[in-house]
């Protein structure tokens, strides 16, 4: 038998009621997905170690699986669960490729483990919500487009959320213009501008200065840094900076048919910004890169992110480019739950309770029940044949609306609605309660949304 224990930090669980905005928001992501021809597929758990360490993973980072009974205590099983999603995936790629039509298009939506430590947005069991596009030895830089609004448009339909800003840069534009300053490795630079999200300039411009760069060149390098429009505009900012090189032009006309191309998209809750200095840790990412900051809640860090890797995929033989972008489900959803700023409005799916009259009438309810159910009501029969007041009551306190009272032959079936106290009689087979009850909502602290 369970005993109590104190919470696991870092792996969250909730609430029944809570799982309905975990629930709507899971279900709103697949819809947007499939509406734009993304296929599901599920990787497992686990992966062989080498592979979950050859993208410059940290392996402090990486659970590690080992049997309890092992003898040895330094042998492993050479198998460590999965800290995302992308990784697993590019080995699916590969494994299945010969199965597959390219471009892939895939969804997925599965838990992963992480050995982070524990703070608000950050769990070491969490879901994660990702969609790519792979294509075989080529894909086209519009896919960069089309995954930006793909999960913009999820974004949007997740009214129930704050809003959202999508930051988006490209890499190709950030290593030409290093290289366009004379630097031949540009990795360190890169490296410093994605600090500066939570350093100062001047701290930023210090490291840089104590890497060996001269403080001069160091300023002149932070100056991209500084460029961040709602549009088009940083084309003109950055070639007023007077730096060329090709890999800097290639960048620019990338990024610039990303941010055109999501401009539709853009809403008052949901808004993309071309920030220049996102630059994104994972040095698997060579193209277009994204981060996600949700409005009022900016201290949660990027909700969402992701890009353009160029060989992340290959089997020695054919090179399998991708880009993708991924959604940090729990990341978004546990602090706004914990706030009380999102809940379910019951924490049962049950719309309806079917009373019992007496225990030898229970299967007169059943029947009833079966009713509703056939026609796609939620509902459930009464645990116990109490006065209908106690029923009432047992429903009002597991967030049921509807209370109905089941015919005897003679006298039809009557429902009531405990929220206004109006009842009226009913058919099981046909009645259905009003849309919004059906099924349960989510509800932020303002206002209720469907």
């Amino acid at each position: 038998m369970a005993r109590r224990t104190a919470a696991l930090s870092g792996f969250p669980e909730l609430l029944p009621a809570d799982r309905v905005v975990e629930q709507r928001l899971v279900e709103t992501l697949s819809r947007t997905f499939e509406l734009h021809g993304f296929g599901n597929v599920e990787t497992r758990a686990v992966e062989p170690l080498e592979q979950l360490l050859s993208k410059g993973e940290t392996s402090k980072e990486v659970y590690v699986l080992r049997r309890l009974q092992e003898t040895d205590a330094d042998a492993t099983s050479g198998l460590g669960l999965h800290f995302d999603l992308t990784v697993p995936f590019a080995r699916y790629v590969v494994e299945h490729a010969g199965k597959l039509e390219f471009p892939f298009r895939r969804y997925q939506i599965q838990k992963v483990w992480r050995g982070e430590r524990p703070q608000e947005g950050r769990y070491r069991e969490f879901t994660q919500a990702d969609i790519d596009i792979v294509g075989r030895d080529e894909l086209a830089s519009h896919h960069d487009v089309e995954v930006a609004r793909v999960m913009l448009d999820a974004l949007r339909r997740l009214d129930f959320l704050p809003g959202f800003t999508l930051q988006v840069n490209n890499r190709k534009l950030l290593e030409g213009y290093f290289r366009g300053l004379g630097l031949e490795d540009p990795g360190p630079a890169m490296t410093a501008v994605d600090k500066l999200d939570k350093q100062s300039p001047e701290a930023v411009a210090a490291l840089l200065v104590e890497g060996g760069m001269d403080a001069d060149l160091a300023e002149r390098c932070l100056r991209i840094a500084t460029i961040a429009t709602p549009d088009t505009g940083f084309v003109e900012q950055v070639r007023a900076l007077g730096v060329e090189h090709p890999l800097l032009d290639e960048g620019l006309a990338e990024l610039e048919a990303v941010v055109a191309g999501c401009a539709p998209l853009v809403t008052d809750r949901v808004s993309v910004v071309a920030d220049l200095k996102i630059a994104r840790g994972l040095d698997y990412y060579t193209g277009t890169v994204f981060e996600t900051r949700l409005t009022g809640h900016e201290g949660l860090g990027s909700i969402c992110s992701g890009g353009r890797y160029d060989s992340l995929a290959t089997d020695g033989r054919t090179t399998y480019p991708g880009v993708g972008i991924s959604l940090g489900v729990s990341r978004v959803l546990v602090p706004l739950v914990n706030a009380g700023a999102l809940g379910g409005d019951r924490p049962v799916p049950s719309a309806v309770l079917v009373a019992v009259v007496d225990e030898d009438s229970r299967p007169v309810s059943d029947a009833a029940a079966d009713a509703l159910r056939a026609h796609g009501v939620p509902c459930e029969v009464a645990p116990a044949a109490q006065r209908f007041g106690k029923q009432i009551r047992y429903a009002e306190r597991r967030g049921i609306p509807y209370v109905l009272f089941p015919g005897d032959g003679e006298d039809s079936a009557e429902v009531k609605d405990i929220r206004s106290g109006e009842q009226v009689a009913v058919d099981p087979a046909t009645w259905t309660p009003p849309p919004q009850d059906l099924h349960p909502s989510v509800r932020t602290t303002t206002e209720e949304h469907p």
